[in-house]
């Protein structure tokens, strides 16, 4: 667990009875249930001469998207999941009730918490003095850290390859690469490693959820995004890609899972090859620019092999994270199913 974690959950829950007067402590830490599912904390509530229990995910929320995430992570739990976060505003705890029904505390003591019996809401608190310092914002939410991290949640193989297999792949310089390591180790996510080969992921979920929380913040913006409006709203279901190019975001959902009639199309094309693919597209599909469009072209920022299935899509990974993007709540369902058929198997493998 990360040496943060501890004190912050120490934290929300001295201020949850500061706000609310109700007795809150700590159970378990890290319980392993019957699942598979491993929380950060069994918390106890006394209210109306009753007790509760919730099991407690610790994570740093500052947007919408990431409380996406940390809905999607506590889902295993059902109605006992609780977030645990340093803060959250009062927006985000308005989104958390109303649009989420997602149970947090913070350590202002504010909170949302419902069961038989027991109704708590706090909102609008200020936040602490001193602010822990919030997770996964260090060397982790850096432009080229996040293209590494996604190459290495991708394929795990390139844990233990030659650097210079990871800078292909990750299309980074060479001397970022052992920083990325130094960061993922400080921080609880990778061991191993050093001369034995022999580094592995020890929280693979988290770091995920990291990544996708991070993404459409720093790296997607940095992806030369351009957007068109297409005549026919079909038209993808005709087009053929170029070499190199990939569907990404609700397209690709859709061929992933069939369960989308896509709204927006993204696409992904190689920088070096950009210009001639999209001049292709462009000219065959009557494609014309427009900043509100509903086509939307960026830069690959990786090179792995394409996948043998569907070549023509982007890893499952960049689909899941393209549809967190976007707080659609038609694309958080697809991208729930997408996590669970692609992503939560291969990462509970490492």
């Amino acid at each position: 667990m990360n040496a943060e974690v501890p004190r912050i959950l120490d934290d929300a829950l001295a201020a949850l009875t500061r706000t609310t007067g109700l007795t809150a402590a700590i159970v378990t830490r890290e319980p392993k249930r019957a699942t598979g599912a491993r929380p950060d904390a069994t918390i106890q509530i006394e209210a109306n001469g009753r007790r509760y229990r919730f099991l407690a995910e610790i994570k740093a929320v500052d947007r919408a998207v990431a409380l996406a995430t940390a809905k999607h992570q506590l889902e295993p739990h059902g109605d006992k999941g609780v977030l645990v976060t340093p803060y959250l505003t009062a927006e985000l705890a308005n989104h958390c009730r109303n649009e989420l029904d997602l149970h947090f505390i913070d350590t202002a003591g504010n909170a949302y918490l419902r069961a038989p019996g027991l109704y708590v809401l706090v909102r609008g608190e200020r936040p602490p003095a001193r602010r822990p310092t919030p997770l996964g914002t260090r060397g982790g939410g850096t432009v080229t850290a996040l293209r590494v991290v996604f190459v290495l949640l991708c394929n795990p193989r390139l844990l233990n390859a030659p650097y210079r297999e990871i800078v292909a792949a990750a299309r980074v310089a060479l001397g970022a690469v052992g920083w990325v390591f130094l960061d993922l180790e400080t921080r609880g996510y990778v061991t191993g490693g050093r001369r034995g080969r022999n580094r592995r992921l020890l929280e693979p979920a988290r770091l995920l959820d990291e990544w996708v929380t991070n993404f459409p913040i720093k790296l997607r913006p940095k992806l030369n995004p351009r957007r068109f409006q297409a005549p026919d709203p079909g038209w993808w279901q005709q087009a053929r890609l170029e070499a190199g190019a990939r569907w990404g975001g609700e397209v690709a959902a859709t061929r992933l899972t069939g369960y989308l009639k896509p709204v927006t199309c993204t696409i992904y094309l190689q920088p070096e090859k950009a210009r001639e693919a999209l001049a292709a597209l462009v000219k065959q599909h009557r494609l014309r620019a427009d900043p509100r469009g509903d086509v939307e072209v960026l830069d690959t920022f990786w090179n792995l092999p394409p996948g043998e299935t569907q070549p023509d899509l982007v890893p499952p990974l960049l689909v899941y994270a393209d549809l967190m993007a976007t707080l659609d709540p038609r694309n958080l369902e697809v991208a729930k199913r997408i996590r669970e058929h692609y992503l939560d198997d291969a990462l509970r493998r490492e």
